[in-house]
């Protein structure tokens, strides 16, 4: 399975829960269709309803996603095996991203811009595709780019406790 962390990024990075990275999967997959099917019938209400699921747990953790509690009961009812975690920060970070395309999206929906909101939803519907599919985390992957927003995100999910993100670039190597 791909994985969202880097192996040698995962050193660097502060201490945060780790978590079922099927369970990424199964919520971008779950996002993907109800984003999909919003533009197809045009209910901008299911964006919404998306955005409260994926908004609240980039601010809060991953623990509180709809889908992750969703996907904590698939497993303990199904029997499904553990699998190897991984750190929460990338995937939130991602969430964090498609939360702002799902914002910028009402907006456009609130002002008359109906194509540039379904632009952005579909955006989202892609990238979470990608992700259900294929386990390739396009977010998850920015996080780890030299650049102040992944930064600043952290400062705020830490309450200031991390003030430098640091990564090798030429060590860091996708598996």
């Amino acid at each position: 399975m791909l994985s969202a962390i880097p192996t040698a990024a995962a050193a660097h990075l502060p201490p945060a829960r780790m978590i079922d990275p099927r369970g990424h999967r199964f919520g971008a997959g779950i996002s993907a269709i109800v984003l999909i099917l919003a533009a197809v019938t045009g209910a901008t209400w299911l964006v919404a309803v998306v955005l409260l699921s994926i908004g609240v747990s980039a601010a809060f953790g991953l623990r509180y996603s709809i889908y992750g509690v969703a996907w904590r009961r698939i497993v303990a009812v199904a029997g499904l095996g553990t699998v190897e975690p991984e750190h929460e920060y990338p995937p939130r970070f991602a969430q964090v991203l498609g939360s702002v395309a799902l914002t910028l999206a009402l907006v456009a929906f609130a002002v008359g811009a109906t194509t540039v909101g379904w632009v952005f939803t579909l955006a989202v519907a892609a990238l979470q595709t990608l992700l259900a599919v294929t386990g390739y985390c396009l977010g998850c992957r920015l996080y780890f780019l030299r650049w102040w927003v992944p930064e600043l995100v952290t400062r705020l999910w830490t309450r200031g406790r991390v003030r430098r993100l640091t990564f090798d670039t030429e060590a860091i190597r996708y598996s």
